[in-house]
């Protein structure tokens, strides 16, 4: 008996951290001891472990174990290290090669029969074992699909404990995973696809999206009920382009660690599109956890849109929660074992009533607001300045008239129109800012904005009279020449001229203009 020694990988986050198991069996008191810093679920992997080699008919070492998870400083959390711990235990008791285990990453959890059962966050797990070179990686075989998004990396798939010590003996080519008999689910009708067509009128907001959608910006709509701010919010995702393969790696690692990943789509392709309930909590929506920390709301919408719907009726702690991710693009979530950082650079929407009573004034005797304009501020005013000075676009959505409902639907643009505008728009900006970090005009700097993407004096002009009146702050500043450089981009312009500036500073003042 000696000591052998595997590798896995904790996470941080999205962050993959190389951790080295070590296994000692020696002398001693019959037990098994597991050291550097496990939580809870892991250290019930010690009866996992014992149960899944027992039922496997593998011997069980009736001496003292020791197990080391490297570096002892890292928190490590969650089950997917109990088959490294299983293959550590038996290549230290001689079951297996010592030396075939020590190169490999085994990550998975234990069924008590030896079963290998899936885990979450697979894809940022392989992407942090793969900045080592010549790398395999033995994953359950639910995860597999999931696993071999990553290039230049050498997945090996099993379903259970047995057919990977086979292997291990062997040295053969990697067993082939047993696939579970399952049941064809019925095929269930699904709901239409969602066009930018099916909106009625509101030319002013759907001019708004497209802009929206060509630069990255965030907009906020402000009307009364029926006029159609969810169904636009909505149909945002669909005038955005696909995403690019590394920003696709990025959006499905997060969505891995969070458990919500679809199974019949280990690439997510699309941006994606959060919209949570005006109840979620701050830990929802940012990030949080009391003992593993998960991405939030905000995170779950990287490189795609967050939509809050009825955004007064959220806490004002959570929505001015959200003022440090639209500026830096990440969230840091800080807990008394550590921080974690979470990617957040996403397209903010946000829609609201008027007033509480969201009744229109011009409505019939008894149904017209009566909301006094002391109750409408008291109301917006849950939106804080500061939140709304982030905000790129805002646009007042009133109801359609009888002639714009009854229209024909044909003259109406569908979202296919729209999105290879879109799409012409963005390769612009993407050709413009070659060379650099950012995709999207909405991601430049503010110092590298005005240093090297400045318009002309004569464009500046109706921003710098309004910076003069106090009506424009320089955040607000930033913001209007950033929406006038997409209005550019759809126009085919080389660079912004005055009426891009006139239009990019009223959608900025939309709503109190």
């Amino acid at each position: 008996m000696t000591v052998a020694r595997t590798r896995s990988v904790a996470l941080l986050g999205v962050a993959g951290r190389t951790v080295e198991v070590e296994a000692d069996v020696g002398n001693g008191l019959a037990g098994i001891h597991l050291i550097g810093l496990p939580d809870t679920a892991l250290s019930e992997a010690r009866d996992r472990v014992r149960s899944a080699v027992v039922n496997s008919n593998y011997p069980w070492p009736d001496a003292r174990i020791i197990v080391s998870l490297f570096p002892a400083s890292l928190p490590k959390r969650g089950s997917q290290f109990d088959l490294a711990i299983a293959v550590a235990i038996m290549g230290a008791a001689g079951v297996i090669p010592a030396e075939r285990i020590a190169q490999p990453f085994f990550l998975g959890e234990l069924g008590l029969d030896g079963r290998i059962r899936p885990v979450r966050g697979i894809l940022p797990a392989i992407l942090g074992a793969a900045k080592h070179s010549d790398v395999t990686v033995v994953v359950p075989a639910a995860n597999s699909a999931e696993a071999s998004l990553v290039p230049d990396v050498k997945v090996v798939p099993v379903g259970h404990l047995r057919q990977l010590v086979e292997w291990l003996r062997k040295g053969d080519e990697p067993p082939e995973p047993e696939i579970e008999e399952t049941v064809e689910p019925a095929k269930i009708s699904t709901a239409p696809a969602l066009d930018l067509a099916d909106v009625v009128g509101q030319p002013a907001a759907r001019r708004a999206l497209e802009v929206c959608a060509a630069g990255g910006h965030n907009l906020w709509m402000l009307g009364p009920p029926g006029t159609g701010k969810t169904m636009l919010a909505e149909r945002l995702p669909t005038l955005l382009p696909d995403l690019e393969l590394d920003h696709a790696l990025e959006v499905t690692a997060i969505h891995s660690v969070a458990g919500v990943l679809p199974p019949n789509a280990p690439m997510m392709r699309r941006p994606p599109f959060v919209s949570p309930h005006h109840t979620a909590t701050s830990a929802a929506i940012i990030g949080g956890g009391s003992t593993i920390v998960r991405p939030g709301a905000v995170s779950l919408a990287h490189r795609g849109v967050l939509f809050m719907d009825e955004a007064p009726e959220f806490p004002r702690h959570v929505l001015d929660a959200l003022r440090q991710p639209l500026e830096s693009g990440r969230v840091t979530v800080s807990r008394s074992a550590g921080s974690v950082t979470f990617p957040a650079r996403f397209m903010l929407i946000l829609a609201a009533n008027p007033c509480p009573c969201a009744q229109d004034e011009d409505q019939g005797k008894g149904q017209a607001c009566r909301c006094t304009p002391t109750v409408r501020r008291r109301y917006l005013g849950r939106l804080s300045g500061p939140l709304l000075d982030r905000i790129d676009m805002k646009v007042t959505v009133a109801r359609s008239s009888r002639r714009e409902l009854l229209a024909d639907r044909q003259f109406v643009e569908t979202s296919k129109t729209v999105a290879e505008r879109v799409l012409v728009a963005r390769e612009r900006a993407a050709k413009r800012l070659a060379g650099t970090l950012w995709r999207t005009n909405a991601e430049i700097p503010s110092s590298v904005l005005h240093a090297d993407y400045r318009p002309s004096e004569t464009a500046m002009r109706p921003m710098t009279s309004c910076l003069d009146s106090g009506t424009l702050t320089a955040r607000g500043l930033d913001r209007v020449v950033r929406v006038a450089w997409t209005l550019a981009d759809l126009a085919d312009k080389d660079a912004p001229d005055q009426d891009d500036t006139n239009a990019a500073l009223s959608f900025w003042l939309g709503v109190d203009s």
